[in-house]
């Protein structure tokens, strides 16, 4: 397989970009780096600027509409065989993409890298954090970090009010082309969450967001799931306070 197209959205994402954007081209062979950027006013452009002088192959286009949208535009600007999804806050490990390889067969539509929490350090929470966090994907899939057969969604529309959820009508988009779509414990990336998630406002956030924008039957079936992240995300808000506290 040769050098692929990497889709990147972006919003004011100068929190982590720079450590995302070294992780990729380390560890992926990048044809194109497009970025779909929703308007940022911090450093998320200059950061790119950078990346572009010493890479030459950065293309960056905007949208102003949801992450739908975004992917969408993204989607239709590949010109690789393959492409890759890489949020704006994750780190690859090493050797991400040679990883990802081994999994591809003539039937496989995508390759999925599991999501690690960067807060996450007792290893029976982790434990339990990666089997729920792939039966997650299972139902909804997930563009963290995944590598994508262009062919299984060069016709894809995906519905433009799919803020969140997007990511399962392209994994449902993918399946109906009689591709599996495969999830891996290894590759995988760390996600540098914002520390907003860590909050009881910011957890009411996301979950009115996604009951604004999601479907009711997807929501269900992720409750149970989604209640261990709950819990967790209390937890850091507690130990959060706590250390301030002590400080």
């Amino acid at each position: 397989m040769n050098a692929v197209d990497v889709v990147l959205l972006t919003k004011n994402s100068e929190r982590v970009l720079e450590k995302c954007l070294i992780s990729v081209y380390q560890n992926v062979p990048v044809k194109r780096l497009i970025v779909v950027d929703g308007g940022s006013t911090d450093r998320t452009l200059d950061i790119l600027n950078k990346f572009n002088e010493k890479h030459h192959n950065v293309t960056v286009v905007f949208d102003g509409g949801t992450r739908a949208t975004a992917r969408q535009k993204g989607i239709m600007l590949v010109r690789t065989e393959w492409f890759m999804f890489v949020d704006s806050d994750v780190v690859l490990c090493s050797d991400w993409y040679k990883k990802a390889l081994k999994q591809v067969t003539p039937d496989v539509g995508a390759v999925w890298g599991i999501e690690v929490w960067s807060t996450l350090r007792n290893r029976a929470t982790l434990k339990l954090f990666l089997w729920l966090t792939r039966k997650i994907f299972e139902i909804r899939g997930g563009t963290h970090d995944t590598l994508t057969r262009t062919s299984a969604v060069a016709d894809i529309a995906i519905p433009p009010n799919l803020h969140v959820f997007e990511d399962a009508y392209i994994k449902d988009w993918i399946t109906k082309k009689d591709c599996r779509v495969i999830a891996c414990y290894d590759p995988y990336c760390i996600h540098y969450r914002p520390e907003s998630v860590w909050t009881f406002k910011g957890s009411l956030g996301l979950i009115a967001e996604a009951v604004r924008f999601g479907s009711f039957k997807l929501i269900a079936q992720l409750v149970p799931a989604y209640g261990f992240y709950t819990a967790y995300s209390l937890f850091q808000l507690l130990m959060n306070r706590s250390k301030r506290g002590g400080s």
